[in-house]
Protein backbone atom coordinates (compact mmCIF):
# COMPACT_ATOMS: atom_id res chain seq x y z
CA UNK A 1 0.00 0.00 0.00
CA UNK A 2 2.61 2.61 1.13
CA UNK A 3 4.55 2.03 -2.53
CA UNK A 4 1.12 2.86 -4.57
CA UNK A 5 1.07 5.77 -2.72
CA UNK A 6 4.21 6.65 -3.31
CA UNK A 7 3.36 5.99 -6.64
CA UNK A 8 0.39 7.96 -7.16
CA UNK A 9 2.51 11.14 -5.42
CA UNK A 10 4.93 10.33 -7.81
CA UNK A 11 2.76 10.27 -10.83
CA UNK A 12 1.12 13.95 -8.97
CA UNK A 13 4.09 15.45 -8.38
CA UNK A 14 5.11 14.61 -12.62
CA UNK A 15 2.11 15.36 -13.82
CA UNK A 16 2.24 19.06 -12.23
CA UNK A 17 5.41 19.88 -13.38
CA UNK A 18 4.67 19.10 -16.40
CA UNK A 19 1.91 21.47 -17.07
CA UNK A 20 4.27 24.10 -14.99
CA UNK A 21 5.13 27.22 -16.85
CA UNK A 22 8.18 27.42 -18.80
CA UNK A 23 10.95 30.19 -20.07
CA UNK A 24 10.91 32.08 -23.18
CA UNK A 25 13.45 32.58 -25.48
CA UNK A 26 14.38 35.47 -26.61
CA UNK A 27 16.80 35.79 -29.78
CA UNK A 28 17.51 39.68 -31.10
CA UNK A 29 19.27 40.15 -33.98
CA UNK A 30 20.97 43.22 -35.57
CA UNK A 31 20.74 43.26 -39.49
CA UNK A 32 21.41 46.88 -39.74
CA UNK A 33 25.06 48.24 -41.19
CA UNK A 34 26.00 49.98 -37.59
CA UNK A 35 25.81 48.95 -34.27
CA UNK A 36 22.80 48.07 -32.33
CA UNK A 37 22.51 48.39 -28.34
CA UNK A 38 19.38 46.35 -27.02
CA UNK A 39 18.02 46.48 -23.79
CA UNK A 40 15.21 44.70 -22.11
CA UNK A 41 13.19 44.91 -19.16
CA UNK A 42 12.08 43.58 -16.58
CA UNK A 43 14.83 40.90 -17.35
CA UNK A 44 17.68 43.58 -16.72
CA UNK A 45 19.70 43.60 -19.99
CA UNK A 46 21.44 45.33 -21.94
CA UNK A 47 24.22 44.60 -24.99
CA UNK A 48 26.17 45.53 -27.79
CA UNK A 49 25.39 43.91 -31.35
CA UNK A 50 27.55 44.49 -33.92
CA UNK A 51 25.81 43.91 -37.48
CA UNK A 52 24.97 40.43 -38.03
CA UNK A 53 25.14 39.41 -34.60
CA UNK A 54 22.18 37.89 -31.54
CA UNK A 55 21.54 38.43 -28.31
CA UNK A 56 19.49 35.33 -26.60
CA UNK A 57 18.16 35.68 -23.19
CA UNK A 58 15.60 33.72 -21.23
CA UNK A 59 12.28 35.41 -20.19
CA UNK A 60 10.64 33.52 -16.96
CA UNK A 61 6.77 32.66 -17.82
CA UNK A 62 4.28 34.84 -15.92
CA UNK A 63 6.41 37.95 -17.30
CA UNK A 64 4.54 41.01 -17.64
CA UNK A 65 5.11 44.57 -19.45
CA UNK A 66 8.18 42.97 -20.92
CA UNK A 67 9.74 45.27 -23.46
CA UNK A 68 12.69 44.94 -26.02
CA UNK A 69 14.52 47.85 -27.81
CA UNK A 70 17.62 49.18 -29.75
CA UNK A 71 19.60 51.86 -28.74
CA UNK A 72 21.63 53.96 -30.60
CA UNK A 73 24.92 55.79 -30.56
CA UNK A 74 25.84 54.59 -27.40
CA UNK A 75 29.49 55.13 -25.33
CA UNK A 76 30.07 53.15 -22.32
CA UNK A 77 32.78 52.69 -19.84
CA UNK A 78 34.17 49.36 -18.31
CA UNK A 79 31.73 49.62 -15.53
CA UNK A 80 28.56 50.32 -17.69
CA UNK A 81 28.07 53.44 -17.46
CA UNK A 82 27.59 55.32 -20.08
CA UNK A 83 24.46 57.44 -22.39
CA UNK A 84 23.18 56.61 -25.61
CA UNK A 85 21.75 59.10 -28.47
CA UNK A 86 18.36 57.27 -28.79
CA UNK A 87 16.49 54.79 -26.28
CA UNK A 88 19.26 55.22 -23.28
CA UNK A 89 18.17 53.95 -19.88
CA UNK A 90 19.73 56.16 -17.12
CA UNK A 91 23.41 55.97 -18.51
CA UNK A 92 23.40 52.32 -17.55
CA UNK A 93 24.42 49.29 -20.33
CA UNK A 94 22.33 46.90 -18.12
CA UNK A 95 18.62 48.22 -18.43
CA UNK A 96 16.48 48.02 -15.33
CA UNK A 97 14.34 50.71 -16.97
CA UNK A 98 12.45 51.54 -19.83
CA UNK A 99 14.27 53.69 -22.24
CA UNK A 100 13.80 57.76 -23.03
CA UNK A 101 12.19 58.54 -26.19
CA UNK A 102 12.49 58.30 -29.20
CA UNK A 103 12.31 53.95 -29.27
CA UNK A 104 10.94 50.99 -31.00
CA UNK A 105 9.06 48.87 -28.44
CA UNK A 106 8.72 45.24 -28.36
CA UNK A 107 6.35 44.86 -25.90
CA UNK A 108 5.48 41.47 -24.48
CA UNK A 109 3.36 39.77 -21.74
CA UNK A 110 4.34 36.17 -20.88
CA UNK A 111 1.42 33.75 -19.49
CA UNK A 112 2.17 31.10 -17.12
CA UNK A 113 2.15 27.51 -18.33
CA UNK A 114 -0.24 26.46 -21.76
CA UNK A 115 -1.58 30.61 -21.13
CA UNK A 116 -1.66 32.73 -24.42
CA UNK A 117 1.39 35.22 -24.56
CA UNK A 118 0.70 38.71 -25.89
CA UNK A 119 2.93 41.00 -28.21
CA UNK A 120 2.80 44.01 -29.79
CA UNK A 121 4.99 46.87 -31.33
CA UNK A 122 4.55 50.13 -30.19
CA UNK A 123 5.82 53.76 -31.29
CA UNK A 124 3.89 55.64 -29.33
CA UNK A 125 7.37 56.56 -27.68
CA UNK A 126 9.08 57.77 -31.13
CA UNK A 127 10.31 55.79 -33.59
CA UNK A 128 14.05 55.22 -34.28
CA UNK A 129 14.84 51.81 -35.53
CA UNK A 130 12.73 49.51 -38.10
CA UNK A 131 12.18 45.93 -35.97
CA UNK A 132 10.64 42.91 -37.18
CA UNK A 133 8.49 40.80 -34.00
CA UNK A 134 7.35 37.32 -33.56
CA UNK A 135 6.80 34.27 -31.91
CA UNK A 136 7.22 30.60 -33.21
CA UNK A 137 3.47 30.28 -32.95
CA UNK A 138 2.03 33.66 -34.18
CA UNK A 139 2.40 36.21 -36.79
CA UNK A 140 5.37 38.28 -37.27
CA UNK A 141 4.93 42.19 -36.89
CA UNK A 142 7.09 44.70 -39.02
CA UNK A 143 7.84 47.70 -38.71
CA UNK A 144 9.88 50.46 -40.78
CA UNK A 145 8.46 54.06 -40.06
CA UNK A 146 6.98 56.08 -37.76
CA UNK A 147 3.58 55.82 -39.21
CA UNK A 148 3.88 51.85 -38.81
CA UNK A 149 0.20 50.52 -39.43
CA UNK A 150 0.89 47.18 -37.59
CA UNK A 151 1.84 48.71 -34.19
CA UNK A 152 0.13 50.91 -31.59
CA UNK A 153 0.67 54.96 -32.64
CA UNK A 154 -1.72 55.82 -30.04
CA UNK A 155 -2.62 54.80 -26.50
CA UNK A 156 -6.40 54.49 -27.35
CA UNK A 157 -5.25 51.74 -30.30
CA UNK A 158 -6.10 48.29 -29.62
CA UNK A 159 -6.79 46.28 -32.03
CA UNK A 160 -2.77 46.03 -32.46
CA UNK A 161 -2.18 43.16 -29.95
CA UNK A 162 -1.23 39.37 -31.56
CA UNK A 163 -1.46 36.36 -28.87
CA UNK A 164 1.06 33.76 -29.60
CA UNK A 165 0.11 30.07 -27.57
CA UNK A 166 2.20 29.86 -24.40
CA UNK A 167 5.59 28.64 -23.82
CA UNK A 168 6.71 30.20 -27.50
CA UNK A 169 9.97 31.74 -28.38
CA UNK A 170 10.61 35.42 -29.55
CA UNK A 171 12.35 36.95 -32.70
CA UNK A 172 13.36 40.58 -32.53
CA UNK A 173 15.31 41.75 -35.48
CA UNK A 174 16.63 45.16 -36.09
CA UNK A 175 16.74 46.67 -39.77
CA UNK A 176 14.43 43.47 -40.79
Amino acid sequence: MAATSSSILFLLLAAFGAGGATAATFSVTNNCGFTVWPAATPVGGGTQLNPGQTWTFVVPAGTGAGRVWGRTGCSFDSNGRGSCQTGDCAGALFCTLSGQPPLTLAEFTLGGGGAQDFYDISVIDGYNLAMAFSCSTGDRIVCTSSMCPQAYLFPEDNSKVHACAGNSNYQVTFCP
